[in-house]
């Protein structure tokens, strides 16, 4: 491993101009991370990783970085670019275990983070490093949202996030409420009574989007995202279809397969799919097959009806009548995207949300109402791991400035 990572390091060309930390979404100083490696400098260039990124050890990992650091590396132009994803999983994950730092000093003010997928756990680390006395609120069971329940174990093995549960929450003082849904027992207003300062909302997107074709709510169909929170606990069958071709869906296919499923097809609306073309090579490579510019019209007990469509140079989409045909499959998994619960914002006043559900929100995380901050695919629909995270820096600060004007009581 050691060995392969320092072969890769000595590829880069240093560059005056890094267009490699031009393309990633959080500015990671690429060229210094390796410089500092190859000077044996590791545990630096791992405390810089962390600084810049809580989660690097999750986007060295998931990043779609084909598109980004990889994606803009000058030696990607002829040739192979520089494997920064690589580099970052050593230093991060080496340099992970001997971060024992224990919490910082008190300020004496409460923060409350309600939801721990990436926004909220960015959050809550930096804050913690301020001296606030942060409270995590989570729906579920375990820490991580969608990491945990929405990304498979193959691709983000789970003790990676329960590493980061242990040294950057647990150790740094911040205490986590499992099971506890805000706007059920406890309310927005239970918060503020209780002396949080200020709260933030990074609940994600977790309502799958329904297609509202005739024969969706038969029992042989399933929503992606329900079915990556808990694989386990749905008999597919040996023929299934997926309907979406996104990221989301190629997990979805890659985790059946693993599953047992002998034949899977994803269908794409367009002629070409929004996963990365990492993502849709493993995929083939696994055995998945792609139907393209295909539109469901019905779901059957023994499959699904899909119309054939043409796309044109703008995207518009137009049917083709007479091209109706009937694909057979045990099972039918939708996944097309999601958008957000609303639970929150329907037992709280004063909180704006647009046309799709989303909480509105500036771009410093301020809401519609004074003291709570939003950030994250609960403000921006589904979006990428490092993407909410490079945004939630900025909130993160944001919140900071915000408690440090209050008046002191």
């Amino acid at each position: 491993m050691s060995l392969h990572v320092m072969d890769e390091a000595d590829r880069c060309l240093q560059c005056k101009v890094p267009q490699c930390q031009k393309g990633c979404p959080i500015n990671t100083n690429i060229p210094k991370a390796i410089r500092l490696l190859k000077e044996n400098r590791l545990d630096e260039a791992g405390r810089m990783l962390f600084e810049n990124n809580p989660l690097t050890t999750v986007c060295s990992l998931v990043c779609n970085h084909e598109k980004q650091c990889e994606g803009h590396c000058v030696l990607g132009k002829k040739g192979t670019p520089v494997h920064f994803s690589t580099i970052e999983n050593y230093i991060s994950s080496t340099y992970a275990n001997k971060m024992t730092k224990g919490p910082a000093a008190s300020n004496g003010m409460r923060v409350a983070i309600i939801g721990s997928g990436p926004a909220g756990i960015t959050i809550a680390i930096i804050l913690a490093r301020y001296g606030y006395q942060v409270t995590i609120f989570e729906g579920k069971d375990k820490i991580g949202g969608v990491l945990r329940y929405g990304i498979p174990e193959f691709r983000l093995p789970k003790n990676v996030l329960d590493d980061i549960q242990y040294r950057h929450l647990e150790m740094k003082g911040i205490k986590i409420r499992p099971n506890t849904t805000i706007g059920g027992a406890i309310g927005i207003e239970d918060l503020f009574r209780d002396g949080y300062k200020a709260i933030f909302i990074g609940t994600g997107v977790w309502n799958p989007y329904s297609l509202h074709i005739k024969g969706e709510t038969f029992g042989n169909v399933h929503f992606g995202i329900h079915y990556l929170n808990n694989p386990d606990s749905y008999k597919l069958g040996e023929k299934v279809i997926v309907i979406g071709a996104g990221n989301t869906a190629m997990d979805v296919a890659r985790t059946a397969v693993r599953k047992g499923v002998q034949h899977l097809t994803c269908f794409s609306l367009t002629k070409k799919p929004t996963a990365s073309d990492y993502e849709i090579s493993y995929a083939r490579l696994e055995g998945v097959h792609f139907e393209y510019s295909k539109m469901p019209v019905e779901i059957k007990d023994e499959g699904v009806i899909f119309r054939d469509v043409l796309e044109d140079e703008k995207g518009n989409i137009t049917e083709i009548s007479g091209s109706d045909r009937l694909y057979e499959s045990d099972s039918v998994i939708i996944s097309i995207s999601q958008g957000p619960r609303n639970r929150i914002v329907s037992t709280t006043q004063g909180l704006k949300v647009n046309d799709k559900g989303l909480l509105v929100a500036d771009e410093t995380g301020h809401t519609s109402r004074p003291g709570i901050f939003a950030s994250g695919d609960v403000v921006n629909g589904a979006r990428t791991v490092v993407e909410a995270v490079a945004h939630s820096k900025i909130v993160a600060e944001s919140m900071h400035q915000y408690m440090q004007s209050l008046p002191v009581k």
